[in-house]
């Protein structure tokens, strides 16, 4: 998503301005070409060697440097940026730009570019609340602009308040997602099921399986960075949901029909990418069952069909975990539950399956062609997965 794009990180002065480093890291390891422009302020701050070295290109710092790599440095930059991210953005920066200031670099850019602009703002939380600020940032979003942040926490001043910068991670889901608004799946709405459910025996076990969640996030996130508005129906998970995703949690097979039926009205996709268990305990006991000497038998129940239980038009894509007869269990799963597609994978594979961060699937099409990917990320074969899907909504 970010390979190849040329992204401008601005840096101001604050002191999150130490995160920029953070940022500028993740971004070239991303891919992205990035140009960082630091202020006079931010360079109180941080070092214009220490962002040189993450990003392994000049920094920009003065609008009259005769000796820049480009020619007057704030045109350039900005005609050939895809996005300019200022992180963090103080409130004079927010200012100069709400006002159409052109007396530094950074901001002199910004008013060139035709790129879109993400602003990520820490200061001091009175300073963040400040009605000026507040008409300034909502000045700055009514032109266009998004912002993402502050968040709650500890400040350099030592109180406690709204006025820390989010983290890199953050920021580069909300890049994305910025960047894909106008992609493929634009106005559409899909939903996507994740994690493996817990089906409670008493109030410390429950039935349920080796699910990551890894495979739904991904799928989520992917989703979201082609411009699609997406619900992530998720059991527990150790994850963090992907920025700009509508996370629904649940815990158990009944919790997750009912979500994923509500969050389909209106949907047009669902991707059933959970591992959702077959069976349930019939009684699950109020107390904890203390242990017997003696077995215990433990009485299942089927728990309920969710493809069968969504009703309405949708593009259905399920998933089948399989450690035998891939392609023939995978097929008759398809045509039993009416999907478009089904994503099959071999879980005995290795790196394909449960908790790895790649898989191996096969995709089949209700015409019964199977094709077989190879081993990919996650989000490789979630995109995938969406690069066939965004026909069926065309057909």
């Amino acid at each position: 998503m970010l390979e190849g794009k040329r992204v401008i990180v601005g840096v101001t002065g604050s002191i999150a301005a130490y995160k920029a480093a953070d940022l500028v890291s993740k971004l070239t390891q991303a891919g992205a070409e990035v140009d960082v422009i630091l202020t006079e302020a931010g360079a109180q701050f941080i070092t214009p060697m220490a962002l040189r070295s993450l990003s392994g290109r000049p920094v920009y710092t003065d609008i009259f440097d005769l000796k820049a790599e480009l020619a007057i440095s704030h045109v350039e930059l900005a005609r050939r940026a895809d996005a300019v991210v200022i992180a963090p953005v103080s409130a004079t920066t927010l200012a100069r730009l709400a006002h159409g200031f052109a007396d530094n670099l950074l901001s002199l850019t910004v008013l060139a570019t035709q790129a879109p602009v993400l602003l990520a703002p820490a200061m001091d939380s009175q300073m963040y609340e400040n009605a000026a600020t507040q008409a300034n940032l909502a000045l700055l979003k009514e032109r266009g602009m998004t912002a993402v942040g502050p968040v709650e926490g500890r400040l350099a001043s030592g109180r406690v308040g709204r006025g820390r910068m989010v983290g890199a991670d953050v920021i580069l889901g909300a890049l994305r997602q910025m960047l894909g608004r106008n992609g493929d799946l634009a106005g559409r709405k899909l939903v996507v099921s994740a994690g493996g459910t817990q089906e409670p025996i008493d109030p410390v076990r429950y039935v349920g399986n080796y699910s990551s969640g890894k495979m739904g996030y991904a799928i989520a996130e992917a989703a979201r960075d082609r411009g699609a508005k997406v619900a992530l129906v998720s059991a527990p998970v150790a994850l963090t949901a992907p920025y700009g995703v509508e996370l629904v949690a649940v815990k158990t097979a009944e919790e997750m029909r009912d979500a994923v039926v509500a969050q389909c009205a209106g949907a047009e996709v669902l991707i059933m990418a959970a591992a959702v268990a077959d069976y349930r305990p019939a009684a699950t006991a109020a107390q904890k069952i203390k242990r017997a000497k003696a077995g215990r038998t433990l009485e299942l129940a089927p728990t309920p069909d969710i493809l069968a239980a969504v009703k309405g038009k949708l593009v259905r894509v399920g998933f089948a975990a399989e450690s035998e007869e891939l392609v023939k269990n995978a097929a008759a799963k398809l045509a039993g539950k009416g999907l478009e597609l089904i994503v099959a994978n071999d879980i005995t594979a290795p790196d394909s399956g449960f908790g790895t961060d790649t898989n191996q699937v096969t995709i089949i099409d209700k015409s019964g062609k199977a094709e077989t990917l190879p081993l990919l990320s996650k989000y490789e074969v979630a995109q995938r997965i969406l690069d066939r899907v965004v026909p069926l909504l065309k057909s």
